[in-house]
């Protein structure tokens, strides 16, 4: 995968050091092929294909020789390094010779019986091969690679595939469609088809992925998969290349909301933030799960390298490889130049054949401005050519939607079609598209009655989780329309996020909710689940004075419930939502620059540490150094933060914070609400 993902960035980004990195690798491996000398390139000894051919236990080597020989061949077509081309083709002759002789030696019956093994996408690269070598026996053996009994079932249009491990034969399915694209052979184009459209109609999450514990489960059954090993990394990212092909073929807008769908909650939810090297292998959707927990949960960057560390790396090489589209010009048609843009992404294009260059800049979405407004900056490379953009309008945005060219409103098309501008380009020529973002629900694809309450929640393409451990029951009033119960977060209210912090020996201790008790545990890391439970906003009410603010502190991951105390000597908890009794603390601001927190309805008496637990102390009580120790905090900058795309649920029975799922690293999250009205 790092050949893959090296060339791939290398081709979007032209960077030297990177170039001479990759080829170095190249290079390396090349040493390592001529010693062996047989055209084998692995690291494990190719006495593991021994015990594959003769049906006995070893982990899956041809998927691991996929891989190499898929990353060869895109340092050939990428970075044009014909010693990898070499290398390549060697690995393809030697497997060749492998494949004949266990066919000569017993039956192809036994060969097809082998293929019971994970194999990667053998078929898919050997097909590539022979585009690039045109030598015949490349072709036969991708043929041979064809699983049989699993495209046969597909060619029948048989929705059979539960029980099947999904990220043996999504491959296949890839290999099924260069097939297609080799010979021209239509039954393999239908095999993708329907394939995709099975998984999609009974198969999927709300994220776009799809598996569970790697295996696919009974179709339109989801509700029953729901845990922390759900949606295996890999598969995501080759549905990718499945819908990404569909669309190259048909063009049809739902492999490109699928492709939008998958990207945005299936690829960029399985790093952890910015820290690279962080991946996860399964993406958790049972209620209440993190990516920080679970049989697999967050990956270390030197300790762990699974199958899905690899096709992470290679996913996130490749975010702009399928935003533009180019249409070939169809002379019999009358048809000019065409270029698809079918995702909204800041990014460049030079599009040679169109004479035109591209800037596409995208103003990231917010929840309190449901818009994405997108600006196309084009600019002519020659005069007089005439050429035609093709704007995606998602299903996701409404009637209301805009467009301009040069500042001029044009018509346009409606959701779920493609927006056709053509002209003769001049430089400084400018398209803006104002897209309405709209709030939905999703059903989880589970027909039965008793799960019919059970959906995801999703502004315009981006899925949005609650943040909570446990609860994902939301009852709603019944008239309640989505306007009414999911609000958005206003723009200002990180500036009154806050952390309450205490010195305690040689720890620092932070105010924080555990359920409804307050306690003071140790100062989290922003991103942490800890982190969550130890911020609070500040809510001011009407009375303050020049001294201090009167104001209600109100839980990060519980909007509308506040900190309450329940009298002197007594605990402070988290009190519902509907009610504010006890709820009210002046903030007093002391010459050490720490604070503390009064009762409004209780004169001279102070939230304190007592211990661990926070209490409501007085002053006529205790007035030595230790009560003031106890009742003084430090305020800081909200420990967590409100991301961007922040929306209030509210419920009749508790609130939910909701953000996107990709900006989660080890929060508590649910996908998936019991909704019920």
């Amino acid at each position: 995968n790092y050949l893959s993902a090296s060339a791939q960035m290398w081709a979007s980004t032209g960077n030297t050091t990177l170039k001479k990195k990759m080829t170095a690798v190249v290079s390396s491996l090349a040493a390592c092929q001529d010693k062996i000398g047989t055209g084998y390139l692995s690291a494990f000894p190719s006495e593991f294909f021994d015990r594959f051919e003769a049906i006995e236990p070893v982990w899956a080597p041809y998927y691991t020789i996929h891989k190499i020989m898929a990353g060869l061949v895109d340092q050939y077509v990428l970075a044009g390094n014909s010693q990898a081309l070499k290398m390549v083709t060697w690995m393809a002759d030697y497997f060749c010779r492998r494949v004949q002789n266990v066919i000569t030696r017993y039956t192809i019956e036994r060969h097809w019986l082998s293929l019971n093994e994970e194999t990667g996408g053998m078929n898919d690269v050997l097909y590539r091969l022979y585009t690039i070598t045109g030598d015949m026996k490349h072709l036969w053996l991708a043929h041979l690679f064809d699983k049989p009994c699993f495209l046969g079932l597909l060619a029948m249009k048989a929705d059979d595939i539960s029980g099947y491990h999904a990220n043996t034969h999504i491959p296949i399915v890839i290999g099924a469609q260069m097939r297609y694209e080799v010979t021209g052979d239509s039954l393999y184009k239908e095999i993708g088809t329907f394939f995709m459209d099975i998984v999609n109609s009974s198969h999927m999450y709300s994220t776009g992925g799809t598996s569970v514990n790697e295996f696919w489960s009974e179709p339109k059954r989801l509700a029953s998969t729901l845990h922390t090993e759900t949606e295996e990394s890999c598969t995501t990212y080759n549905m990718l290349k499945v819908s990404r092909n569909l669309f190259r073929w048909s063009k049809e807008m739902a492999y490109a909301d699928y492709y939008e769908r998958a990207l945005t909650n299936g690829v960029l939810s399985i790093q952890r933030g910015k820290e690279p090297g962080v991946m996860l292998y399964m993406l958790p959707l049972a209620p209440g799960s993190s990516k920080a927990t679970g049989y697999h949960k967050w990956g270390s960057k030197f300790n762990a390298f699974w199958c899905c560390y690899g096709t992470g790396i290679e996913s996130f090489s490749k975010l702009g490889d399928s935003i533009y589209f180019e249409e070939a010009r169809n002379v019999e048609a009358g048809s000019g130049h065409g270029l698809y843009i079918i995702q909204y992404i800041s990014s460049s294009a030079d599009w040679k054949s169109g004479q035109i260059f591209l800037a596409q800049k995208v103003k990231p979405a917010v929840s309190w401005d449901p818009r994405l407004r997108v600006t196309v900056m084009i600019t002519s490379k020659k005069q007089g050519v005439s050429s035609t953009l093709k704007f995606r309008i998602p299903f996701w945005t409404t009637s209301n939607a805009k467009a301009l060219l040069n500042g001029e409103s044009i018509p346009l098309t409606a959701p779920g079609t493609f927006l056709s501008v053509t002209k003769q380009w001049s430089s400084n020529d400018t398209i803006n598209l104002d897209l309405p973002i709209t709030l939905r629900m999703e059903a989880i694809q589970d027909e039965r009655p008793a799960y019919a309450s059970l959906h995801a929640i999703l502004y315009g393409p981006y899925l949005l989780v609650g943040l909570t451990v446990d609860a994902f029951d939301l009852q709603l009033n019944s008239t309640a329309s989505l306007a009414d119960w999911i609000v958005p977060i206003p723009a200002d209210y990180n500036s009154q996020l806050i952390s309450l912090s205490q010195k305690s020996g040689h720890s620092t201790l932070a105010l924080s909710h555990v359920t409804n008790a307050i306690t003071m545990q140790k100062f989290p890391k922003p991103g942490s689940n800890s982190s969550v439970f130890a911020t609070f906003r500040l809510v001011y009410t009407e009375q303050e004075d020049v001294f201090s603010h009167a104001v209600m502190l109100e839980p990060y991951s519980l909007p509308g419930s506040y900190l309450v105390h329940q009298g002197r000597g007594n605990s402070l908890v988290v009190g519902s939502f509907l009610v504010t009794y006890n709820a009210v603390f002046y903030i007093v601001n002391n010459d050490d620059g720490t604070v503390q927190l009064e009762a409004q309805s209780e004169e001279g008496c102070f939230v304190s540490n007592a211990g661990g637990v926070v209490k409501l102390q007085c002053d006529a009580e205790r007035t030595d150094g230790e009560f003031l120790k106890a009742t003084r905090f430090v305020i800081h900058d909200g420990i967590s933060h409100y991301d961007p795309i922040s929306f209030v649920a509210k419920g009749l029975r508790r609130n939910f914070l909701l953000q996107p799922l990709f900006s989660l690293r080890d929060e508590h999250y649910t996908v998936y609400f019991n909704i019920v009205k």
